[in-house]
């Protein structure tokens, strides 16, 4: 069936929604729940890859204390939770998803984050550092990694899967949608609009 973004509270644990405050939006976004995962680990801190090199924008610290219910983590298929954005709010939509995630105890290296349209910023600048370095990022698991459509063959499966639909044609959606499910292990979120997220994943969840 498809997704209900008019019903966001198919997970046991969500929370209200948050005034978004970036770029002229005055609409509530509405904010991912951290979904299931084991037992974790407290909260690391995010050390900076380099004097060079800041860390990802969407890694702030936070004083919030949001917690996660324990749940068991279902292997054979993700929990799928839309966050309704614009293209050009998904972005920030998905940015404030990692918040929430990180806020609820999950590390940094458990979250990956695609996008349809244009690169994030931490992804635009760690490639100017050349596609070597980029990847090394990736293969250490020990941050969150941004990544686009273009890439998502090479991404690795993580926890969780965060998704901004934030522009490309509909063949980079149907494309990237169904093989990020398959990477994400507990938890895909997908920020963007919904009819076109759920064509993309074939109204099948």
């Amino acid at each position: 069936m498809p997704l209900i973004p008019e019903e966001p509270q198919i997970h046991e644990s969500a929370q209200g929604p948050r005034a978004a405050s970036a770029a002229g939006r005055t609409a509530p976004t509405p904010r991912p729940v951290p979904g299931p995962r084991g037992a974790a680990a407290p909260r690391p801190g995010r050390p900076g890859p380099g004097p060079a090199r800041p860390a990802p924008p969407a890694q702030r610290a936070h004083g919030s204390t949001a917690t996660a219910s324990p749940r068991q983590e279902n292997r054979s298929a993700p929990q799928i939770q839309l966050i309704p954005a614009s293209a050009d709010g998904a972005l920030d939509a998905a940015g404030e998803a990692v918040d929430l995630l990180l806020d609820s105890g999950r590390a940094p290296g458990e979250i990956l984050v695609l996008t349809t349209g244009e690169q994030h910023p931490w992804a635009a600048h760690e490639l100017s550092f050349g596609e070597t370095a980029y990847w090394a990022q990736h293969d250490a698991a020990d941050d969150v990694f941004y990544a686009d459509a273009a890439s998502v063959d090479r991404a690795s499966s993580r926890p969780v899967v965060v998704v901004a639909v934030n522009g490309g044609n509909d063949d980079d959606a149907e494309r990237t949608l169904p093989i990020a499910m398959g990477r994400a292990r507990a938890l895909l979120i997908v920020c963007g609009d919904p009819q076109r997220i759920n064509a993309a994943l074939g109204a099948g969840v």
